[in-house]
């Protein structure tokens, strides 16, 4: 039976990557397979924009959505969803760097496997090393106390006490059921989204996968890792000035995902505390980058 490629649109969400954005283009532009990029500018106040209309000799294969506004990685992937009519969506990250095949590879797999609603695949950072997030459980309650009190030190071989980051674990031989996989790259079967609807607009950045992940599991779907597609993240690079904003954000999507998810299957003083924990360990990392900053002005203002 001849195998036909399905058509694959590629939604890239952008808020000041530079160069990155161009780069991250150019590499899904060399896909083995013909794609249609969306890029959803979300406000963007740098030359990103304007080096990537300079840098492409044509933009038939791109439309460039500018939002004039920063809606955050939900709304900003939404608003390009009802735009499009392609079997599959790639969600992909700007700062994220993808080779030639690795678009065909991902749909070969997941054509295999008509249950699975969306797959993901081996993700490194720029040193090489897995980067976490990629393959991962979800992070209940009960996972993110143990992972604050680091209690999984003392029973390493105990699943119960298992970290949600999978990537200490040896790298699975074949693609793998996951509870979890990373937004900076989404390969989602557009049926399967039409079931369980877009991303949750109500995250601004960060969780909203782990949320969605939640959700596709709810409808029956299965989430797939794939191991032996690999790609790099140049992780941070879009908010590398904005620490604080980003903290924020992730924590309190935190608390949403928990909220939405698990406040009525655990004990009430369970969730008070890991409510707590949240807080507590924004101001801990609030309170860190504001000495950091602090103490690079002064050694600034000693030059």
């Amino acid at each position: 039976m001849t195998y036909t490629m399905p058509t694959v649109a590629v939604i890239i969400v952008n808020y000041n990557s530079g160069k990155l954005l161009v780069e991250s283009v150019n590499r899904v532009l060399r896909s083995t397979i013909p794609v249609e990029i969306f890029v959803s500018d979300n406000g963007s106040i740098d030359d990103s924009i304007m080096l990537l209309k300079t840098s492409l000799s044509s933009i038939n294969n791109i439309i460039i959505i500018e939002n004039n506004f920063n809606h955050g990685f939900s709304k900003g992937n939404n608003i390009v969803i009802p735009q499009l009519a392609s079997e599959y969506i790639l969600f992909l990250n700007p700062d994220c760097l993808i080779e030639p095949d690795t678009i065909e590879r991902m749909l070969e797999t997941m054509a295999q496997c008509p249950d699975v609603g969306m797959a993901g695949c081996l993700i490194l950072n720029t040193d090489g090393t897995e980067q976490p997030g990629c393959r991962r459980f979800i992070p209940t309650p009960w996972r993110s106390l143990l992972r604050v009190l680091k209690v999984g030190r003392f029973f390493p071989n105990n699943p119960l006490f298992q970290d949600f980051n999978l990537t200490g674990n040896p790298l699975p031989d074949k693609a793998v059921n996951v509870e979890a996989i990373s937004g900076a790259f989404m390969l989602v079967r557009r049926s399967a989204l039409e079931i369980v609807g877009p991303l949750d607009p109500d995250y601004f950045l960060h969780c909203e996968d782990l949320d969605w992940c939640m959700r596709f599991t709810q409808a029956g779907y299965r989430i797939l890792f794939v191991p032996d597609v690999v790609i790099t993240h140049i992780k941070g690079s879009c908010s590398v000035n904005r620490p604080i904003f980003v903290e924020w954000h992730k924590h309190k999507g935190m608390l949403r995902f928990y909220r939405k998810f698990f406040l009525d299957k655990y004990p009430r003083p369970l969730m008070w505390l890991v409510m707590l924990g949240v807080w507590l360990r924004f101001g801990l990392v609030a309170t860190y980058y504001n000495y950091r900053h602090l103490i690079n002005w002064l050694g600034a203002s000693r030059d």
